[in-house]
């Protein structure tokens, strides 16, 4: 385990020495090799730099031109990719698709609108201070889940868009033994848009295998006044038929948030509002409110890590959540609603994986 060491320090062990290869991948050095980092004599900043030459920040970024794919990242393991930075310009979040490839593998394991995959869905900024993600001043995206992979990873962007999109990016890893117990990250984006009357919102199924699911990341577009998040989720593990293992008792509550979200409802001095808050397991890191509160057309963005209480399943899993109001009546009764949800899955899996659902056309992707 000491090789290992290398992939993921924390406090506890950060004094400990290891044998492990500290690699970076960036446009200054597309293939991480030992010395060969800030090279390039030509560039996206090669006309800044045109006074001073090699070395001084030639090649800080890349253009992606329209429909094209560009591969980000090509690595011979054992190892594990430990941190990804990267900002955009140009270019719409929900039209640029990352992909990860775990040892030659001919189907992804991770594909996700970039900024979904950095709990960004609306494509407008929202400051994220967990401890797996974080979206810093000013559009600055990281990532911080550990991806082991034994022969080969290999990091793709496809630009949907009709327009060139630049990214800057650095992605850190580590060249080291990986223990036999290591299980590969996986990350699948779904949307529902309109979600189906009395339906729920599938986050994720078709997993099949030995794992545990660690996270999920929703954005919430509520389509009817008044209040959206009384929906349950669902996770049936292995075998589960009509009702699942585990079973939540509200969103808000799953987000590990309360009562709407609203500290108007439990402290009557203040006035009803929603809270954002982003927090290292969990948060409501985003309220677009173009009406005020409670008003339609409120746009949310939600994560939950399930870093401290991972859900383990031994054959297969599947998530769903429901989307539940309330109708405006005297009786109390539930309103179920059809909003705009779309939502990323990340968990960890024994290869080979199912396939995943493949992402929808342009058009049903884009957010309006």
């Amino acid at each position: 385990m000491t090789g290992f060491n290398g992939l993921g320090l924390h406090l506890g062990n950060l004094s400990r020495l290891s044998d492990a290869r500290t690699r970076s991948i960036s446009p200054e050095n597309f293939t991480g090799e030992p010395g060969k980092g800030g090279m390039a004599t030509e560039g996206t900043g090669a006309s800044p730099a045109r006074s001073l030459g090699q070395g001084w920040k030639v090649s800080p970024s890349i253009d992606v031109a329209p429909g094209a794919t560009t591969v980000l990242a090509d690595i011979d393991g054992p190892g594990a990719l430990q941190h990804i930075w990267a900002t955009i310009r140009g270019g719409r979040w929900r039209f640029l698709i990352v992909r990860i490839y775990w040892d030659n593998a001919a189907n992804p394991s991770v594909e996700c609108p970039i900024g979904d995959f950095f709990a960004n869905g609306w494509e407008r900024y929202a400051h994220v201070n967990s401890l797996a993600v974080c979206v810093n001043p000013g559009r600055a995206f990281n990532c911080y889940w550990e991806m082991p992979f034994r022969k080969h990873c290999r990091v793709t962007l496809t630009n949907l868009d009709e327009v060139e999109t630049r990214i800057y990016y650095q992605i850190d890893y580590t060249l080291t033994d990986v223990p036999a117990d290591a299980a590969y990250f996986h990350a699948s984006f779904r949307r529902s848009n309109p979600l189906a009357y009395k339906t729920d919102h599938t986050i994720i199924d078709g997993i099949t295998g030995k794992g545990h699911y660690v996270g999920t990341y929703m954005a919430w577009g509520s389509n009817n006044t008044g209040w959206w998040g009384e929906g349950e989720i669902k996770f049936f593990m292995d075998g589960d038929g009509q009702f699942p293992t585990i079973c939540g008792t509200g969103t808000e509550d799953y987000f590990c948030g309360a009562y709407n979200f609203d500290v108007g409802i439990c402290e009557p001095e203040k006035p009803h509002a929603y809270s954002e808050f982003s927090t290292p397991y969990a948060g409501l890191c985003q309220v677009i409110r173009p009406d005020g509160i409670y008003k339609s057309q409120q746009r949310f963005g939600m994560y939950r890590w399930h870093i401290m209480d991972p859900v383990r399943f031994d054959k297969g899993l599947r998530v769903t959540i429901q989307a539940l109001g309330w109708r405006p009546d005297k009786e109390r009764r539930y309103l179920p609603l059809q909003d705009d949800l779309a939502s990323v899955a990340f968990w960890y899996q024994t290869l080979p994986h199912a396939p995943l659902k493949p992402l929808p056309d342009r058009d049903y992707l884009e957010v309006i």
